[in-house]
């Protein structure tokens, strides 16, 4: 068959006569076609979604209420307000500007001050330096921070120093959020080590933070004061130009039950990513109900 023809029965009359006359259907050339392309798209037909415009919103809640005033608001990053006087201050710049846009800032909730220190069975430790003038009592400093074993920790030598926290962020479609240190954020005193940060889907994977830090000079202090930039949360949308809303959610039965679901499965399967598609499935179709309170707004 030459390149380019393509062969087609003729009709119904001439494929009765041919049987009739005991020959083979006749076959005609339909159209010599020199170039072909084939275009193939997909398009996301589910009532609601597929939104391309408008800003994503992004729901956040604490997951304990018990003591939960002392955890402060994730608030924007925003540099603007510090120069408004001169048209070419960098903090007007638009790149600037939107790239803070999508960065929040999660306050530390109470006064840090340790030290890491080896008992006499050489075991990992915290001392907390404070002494008798710390705000928190040690045994609730030792309910929320913590050592990981030493068995867990990354690099030989680093101790990994975690803190337990009830943030949980949700969105009703895709978005991943990052965990970042507060890079923007100057501090007198720095951290001997790095923040261990991480990247997810919170429509498909909410879960309540942890910030985990690798103490890279053990010899030295880590301190942090209640109030100071504990770290950032980036969230990267669909399309990328999208803004982010961040509104407080209500914690509705829908929300618990999912959260449930998903809750714990670290400690079965060593790879949580591989449950996504599952736990997509088994999804409400939506998570997000915003919190009214007095004087409330979306960020």
């Amino acid at each position: 068959m030459p390149a380019g023809i393509d062969l087609t029965p003729s009709s119904g009359a001439d494929r009765a006569t041919a049987a009739q006359e005991g020959k083979s259907p006749v076959c005609r050339p339909r159209q010599q076609v020199d170039d072909m392309k084939l275009s193939v798209s997909f398009e996301d037909t589910r009532e609601g979604s597929g939104r391309t415009s408008g800003p994503v919103t992004v729901g956040w809640f604490l997951n304990q209420q018990k003591g939960s005033i002392i955890y402060g608001a994730p608030t924007r990053v925003r540099s603007v307000d510090l120069n408004r006087k001169h048209a070419k201050s960098a903090s007007r710049c638009p790149a600037v500007i939107n790239m803070e846009s999508r960065h929040f800032v999660i306050p530390c909730p109470f006064d840090i001050n340790v030290g890491f220190v080896r008992d006499d069975k050489g075991k990992p430790a915290l001392r907390n330096l404070s002494g008798e003038t710390s705000a928190i009592r040690a045994s609730k400093l030792g309910e929320k921070l913590h050592l990981a074993s030493e068995a867990e920790w990354r690099h030989a030598d680093v101790p990994t120093l975690q803190l337990a926290l009830p943030y949980v962020f949700v969105a009703d479609e895709p978005v991943y959020m990052t965990q970042l240190a507060p890079f923007m954020h100057y501090t007198r005193d720095p951290w001997p080590g790095t923040l261990f940060g991480g990247r997810f889907p919170i429509n498909v994977w909410p879960r309540p933070l942890m910030w985990a830090f690798e103490w890279h000079d053990a010899t030295k202090p880590l301190k942090i004061n209640r109030g100071d930039p504990l770290f950032y949360v980036a969230f990267e949308t669909t399309p990328q130009d999208r803004s982010v809303a961040l509104v407080e959610a209500e914690v509705t039965p829908e929300l618990t039950d999912y959260l449930e679901m998903i809750s714990g499965a670290v400690n079965y399967v060593n790879q949580t990513f591989s449950l996504f598609e599952a736990a997509e499935e088994r999804r409400p179709e939506t998570l997000i109900t915003p919190k009214t309170r007095k004087g409330s707004s979306a960020e």
